[in-house]
């Protein structure tokens, strides 16, 4: 594999001025560049644009839970139909994470991220003029394939868009985007239902996507996939386009950490990414980390985020109102501490974050399991924190994921270890039902505590931190 030095940048000033330029210091020359471009504006509006797809994502994802209280008894739905109704979502997203990572890899990023909203905007629609229990099912589970592959190809966007240095905040602040989707469908669901009907959350979720559908088309494609491929014509263009956005700006980068970067820039293969290659040498290990660390942190949030309400009313005797309130303020710890991870995870690294959070979550959920559940107060306070510590875990793994595969691989990584956590997220409540019924509530929150406490074990002992490193560096 040829390399070429990392400040030979004017050497690759313009890849086609010589029928004779060697093509592999073509693209080394192209991703040096890439990592030497001051972050402006055009950056943040990309992750804006970006970001506003994720927001939907997360915005139809949880849209139904406010709607169910109206269609329950309007359509005479009954607790199975309910979990079939929820768990066809889930069905769906698994299906749309593998399938758009695949597409990812082969058309492009930019293509298969405005599909993948489209589809979910145009099904939210859909689902607005849903007239039977059978017709809102169907049209949920095509629904849940969009949103299901926007996330994970998203992800690898941002991620191959982002430099060695300050990748860990450029990311983690688009990924706040998430979570703050999930606290403002809350909210707007909470006020407008009952005021304007079920089918406003479906309108809310769909007319804005089909809007975003068409800004992510105007997007330029990521030059790491295009240099990929071998297009370096496109990925030069794209590449001038950032440097003359900085220049205009007077962009200039914001003081941070040292960064790791190489003597020299590895160059990308030019091959074509397999499924087998994630169960490679190479890369079976931090396969198998990463999904550990999704199935752990989706089956858990998802739980929590299930089953609270119903333990505060049907344990602790809240009524309703509280119920909800103690509820909620869940997404707003998870906010709280994405964004104060956003701020340090350049410093403090992914492995050591994640070793934290899933140990401080395993104590706090280790505290409720024994002994802790007999006060509603200790209950609402340590599950709330523990849900915001899932919160920033979910993100940096969105974060992670990308950054330990290489290109050609990176979209299929990422969207199968986005399988992996649907899964976890399909699964957790289930399991939770099973549990509950015989070991009461401790049980519950010591299955949390157990998950939390493998996944920290495995990322202390075979994480690999990637703070400061070129993406293709990680992933050589």
């Amino acid at each position: 594999m040829s390399v070429v030095s990392a400040t030979s940048r004017s050497e690759a000033a313009d890849v086609s001025s010589s029928p004779a330029f060697d093509t592999e210091q073509a693209s080394a020359g192209l991703i040096a560049r890439m990592e030497q471009v001051p972050t402006s504006r055009w950056f943040v509006v990309a992750r804006i644009v970006m970001g506003s797809a994720t927001f939907f994502d997360a915005f139809n994802a949880l849209s139904i839970a406010f709607v169910l209280p109206i269609l329950v008894p309007l359509w005479h739905i009954t607790p199975p139909e309910i979990g079939i109704l929820i768990g066809a979502s889930y069905v769906g997203q698994i299906i749309g994470a593998l399938a758009f990572s695949w597409g990812a890899e082969r058309y492009g990023r930019i293509p298969c991220a405005a599909a993948a909203t489209a589809i979910y905007a145009v099904m939210s629609l859909a689902c607005a003029t849903a007239w039977s229990f059978n017709i809102l099912l169907f049209f949920r589970f095509i629904q849940g394939i969009g949103v299901g592959g926007e996330m994970p190809v998203a992800a690898t966007y941002i991620s191959e868009l982002s430099k060695a240095r300050g990748r860990g905040r450029f990311f983690m602040l688009y990924e706040m985007i998430f979570p703050i989707g999930l606290m403002v469908t809350g909210q707007v669901g909470a006020v407008l239902v009952p005021l304007m009907g079920w089918q406003i959350m479906f309108l809310i979720g769909g007319i804005p996507g089909l809007v975003i559908a068409v800004m992510l088309l105007r997007l330029p494609e990521s030059p790491r996939w295009l240099i990929g491929k071998g297009q370096l014509a496109a990925a030069e263009a794209v590449i001038r386009r950032l440097e003359a956005a900085s220049t205009k700006s007077g962009a200039t980068d914001v003081e941070l950490p040292a960064v790791t970067l190489p003597a020299q820039v590895e160059i990308p293969r030019r091959t074509r990414g397999k499924w087998s290659e994630l169960l490679s040498p190479d890369y079976r290990g931090r396969t198998l980390i990463v999904w550990v660390l999704w199935a752990s942190a989706y089956l858990v949030a998802n739980s929590l985020n299930n089953w609270m309400p119903t333990l505060y009313t049907t344990v602790y005797h809240l009524n309703l109102p509280q119920a909800l309130r103690a509820a909620s303020m869940t997404n707003v710890a998870q906010v709280f501490l994405v964004l104060i991870c956003a701020l340090v995870i350049d410093r403090t690294g992914r492995k050591y974050w994640m070793m934290g959070a899933f140990g401080c979550g395993a104590v706090l959920l280790s505290v409720l399991a024994f002994g802790g559940t007999q006060d509603v107060s200790w209950v609402i306070v340590f599950s709330t924190l523990s849900y915001g510590l899932i919160g920033s875990i979910a993100a940096v793994v969105y974060l992670y994921t990308p950054e330990i595969y290489p290109t050609r691989a990176r979209a299929t990584g990422a969207g199968c270890a986005s399988a992996v956590g649907r899964i976890g997220a399909l699964i957790g409540p289930y399991v939770v039902g099973v549990v509950l019924p015989s070991v009461g509530q401790d049980g519950v929150f010591a299955l949390g505590a157990g998950s939390f406490a493998i996944a920290a074990a495995a990322v202390a002992l075979l994480g690999v931190e990637t703070k400061g490193m070129m993406l293709e560096t990680i992933s050589r």
